[in-house]
Protein backbone atom coordinates (compact mmCIF):
# COMPACT_ATOMS: atom_id res chain seq x y z
CA UNK A 1 0.00 0.00 0.00
CA UNK A 2 2.84 2.49 1.06
CA UNK A 3 4.69 1.41 -2.60
CA UNK A 4 1.41 2.75 -3.98
CA UNK A 5 1.61 5.84 -2.50
CA UNK A 6 4.56 6.81 -2.82
CA UNK A 7 4.94 5.88 -6.64
CA UNK A 8 2.54 8.58 -8.09
CA UNK A 9 3.52 11.23 -5.82
CA UNK A 10 7.69 10.48 -7.28
CA UNK A 11 6.34 11.07 -10.94
CA UNK A 12 4.06 13.92 -10.47
CA UNK A 13 7.17 15.76 -8.60
CA UNK A 14 9.30 14.51 -11.66
CA UNK A 15 8.27 17.16 -14.05
CA UNK A 16 9.19 20.13 -11.40
CA UNK A 17 12.65 18.44 -11.21
CA UNK A 18 13.33 18.72 -15.05
CA UNK A 19 12.50 22.20 -15.57
CA UNK A 20 15.35 24.22 -16.25
CA UNK A 21 15.70 27.02 -14.31
CA UNK A 22 17.15 29.53 -16.83
CA UNK A 23 15.26 32.10 -19.01
CA UNK A 24 18.04 33.00 -21.58
CA UNK A 25 20.57 30.53 -22.84
CA UNK A 26 24.12 31.67 -22.57
CA UNK A 27 25.83 32.35 -25.64
CA UNK A 28 29.12 32.42 -26.65
CA UNK A 29 31.35 34.84 -28.69
CA UNK A 30 33.38 33.80 -31.64
CA UNK A 31 36.61 32.47 -30.42
CA UNK A 32 35.40 32.07 -26.85
CA UNK A 33 35.65 28.35 -25.92
CA UNK A 34 37.64 29.26 -22.91
CA UNK A 35 40.12 26.96 -24.44
CA UNK A 36 44.08 28.06 -24.27
CA UNK A 37 45.40 30.79 -26.38
CA UNK A 38 46.17 29.79 -30.02
CA UNK A 39 50.24 29.53 -30.22
CA UNK A 40 51.45 27.28 -28.50
CA UNK A 41 53.09 27.79 -24.75
CA UNK A 42 53.84 30.71 -23.33
CA UNK A 43 56.77 31.70 -25.29
CA UNK A 44 54.50 33.18 -27.70
CA UNK A 45 51.77 35.54 -27.13
CA UNK A 46 51.00 39.49 -26.11
CA UNK A 47 52.40 40.58 -23.01
CA UNK A 48 49.49 40.02 -20.81
CA UNK A 49 50.11 35.91 -21.39
CA UNK A 50 54.04 36.35 -21.04
CA UNK A 51 53.34 38.64 -17.62
CA UNK A 52 50.82 36.06 -16.36
CA UNK A 53 53.07 33.20 -16.90
CA UNK A 54 55.90 35.05 -14.81
CA UNK A 55 53.81 35.38 -12.08
CA UNK A 56 52.91 32.16 -11.83
CA UNK A 57 56.80 30.53 -12.31
CA UNK A 58 57.04 33.56 -9.58
CA UNK A 59 54.67 32.60 -7.15
CA UNK A 60 55.36 28.78 -7.27
CA UNK A 61 59.12 29.44 -6.60
CA UNK A 62 58.19 31.53 -3.71
CA UNK A 63 55.89 28.22 -2.32
CA UNK A 64 58.73 26.31 -3.22
CA UNK A 65 61.23 27.86 -1.51
CA UNK A 66 59.12 28.30 1.58
CA UNK A 67 58.76 24.69 1.95
CA UNK A 68 62.16 24.26 1.41
CA UNK A 69 62.71 26.62 4.56
CA UNK A 70 60.16 24.73 6.75
CA UNK A 71 62.11 20.85 5.71
CA UNK A 72 65.41 22.46 6.87
CA UNK A 73 63.63 23.51 10.27
CA UNK A 74 62.42 20.30 10.84
CA UNK A 75 65.82 18.74 9.83
CA UNK A 76 67.51 20.98 12.46
CA UNK A 77 64.80 20.13 15.15
CA UNK A 78 65.40 16.75 14.93
CA UNK A 79 69.80 17.22 14.46
CA UNK A 80 68.98 18.93 17.76
CA UNK A 81 66.99 16.06 19.14
CA UNK A 82 69.24 13.31 17.75
CA UNK A 83 72.08 15.09 20.16
CA UNK A 84 70.29 15.53 22.72
CA UNK A 85 69.51 11.47 22.98
CA UNK A 86 73.51 11.43 22.12
CA UNK A 87 74.49 13.16 24.80
CA UNK A 88 71.71 11.47 27.12
CA UNK A 89 73.40 7.95 26.15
Amino acid sequence: MLRQFVRPAATANRAVFTRSFSVAVPRMGEGDTGAPRSGGGASSGDAFTKREAAQESLYIREKELEKLAQLKKKISEQRKHLDELETHM
